[in-house]
């Protein structure tokens, strides 16, 4: 991989059964059979000290305050970058994230009220100033997650105005990362948005030197 001084992170972004996930791993079982070198994690998680948070954040009926609630994100987070993606990337792979630090943005920032620059710096120094290369942002009217099962761990069961909140944040951070962030429709066929990601994803690696 001439020039590519360290690999590539991609993440998935979007509202409670955006089908976000799905898209993530249709894209791993696509690097895999095409023999490129790649992680998935998902967030929180993806590290021991992060799934036991995760099992804090999600926890039906349990009461987290906001604050306390975005610092245990942002504490699974910055596991996740020190002990798997951040030696990912050096040595030249491929991160899929199944969310990242867009999501404090659109949840906590415009989901709960809380100070968008503050946050915007602890996100920082929780990813030590990592941004993605790509992010696929699958909209979704979140109004209709539970027809896809979703509504039953802490955050899904929030009340629809707050999920409502959640999707205007990632769509106001999509307006102004444009050149990061591609909005997907998520109404779409599963096959038909996974030609999509594929097709971005190609021409991202091709530039940044991967043998396709």
């Amino acid at each position: 991989m001439p020039g590519n001084k360290r690999g590539v992170l991609i993440s998935f972004e979007g509202v409670e059964g955006s089908g976000k996930t799905t898209q993530a791993r249709a894209l791993v079982e696509w690097l895999g059979n095409a023999g490129l070198p790649f992680i998935f994690v998902r967030e929180p998680g993806g590290t021991p000290v992060g799934e036991m948070i995760r099992s804090i954040l999600l926890q039906p009926g349990l009461t987290v305050n906001p604050r306390c609630e975005t610092l245990l994100f942002l504490a699974a987070r910055s596991q996740l970058v020190a002990e798997t993606i951040l030696p990912a990337l050096r040595d030249h792979m491929i991160v899929v994230t199944d969310r990242f630090a867009d999501s404090t943005f659109a949840y906590q920032v415009c989901g709960r009220g809380l100070p968008p620059r503050l946050i915007a710096i602890f996100n920082r120094f929780a990813t030590s100033g990592l941004y993605p290369n790509l992010t696929f942002l699958v909209d979704f009217d979140a109004r209709k997650r539970r027809e896809r099962g979703k509504g039953q761990d802490r955050m899904e069961t929030e009340n629809d105005t707050y999920h409502d909140r959640v999707r205007d944040g990632f769509l106001k951070l999509a307006r102004h990362a444009r050149k990061r962030v591609k909005i997907l429709d998520g109404e779409k066929p599963v096959a038909e948005l996974t030609q999509e990601v594929t097709a971005q994803v190609k021409n991202l690696l091709l530039n940044k030197g991967y043998k396709l």
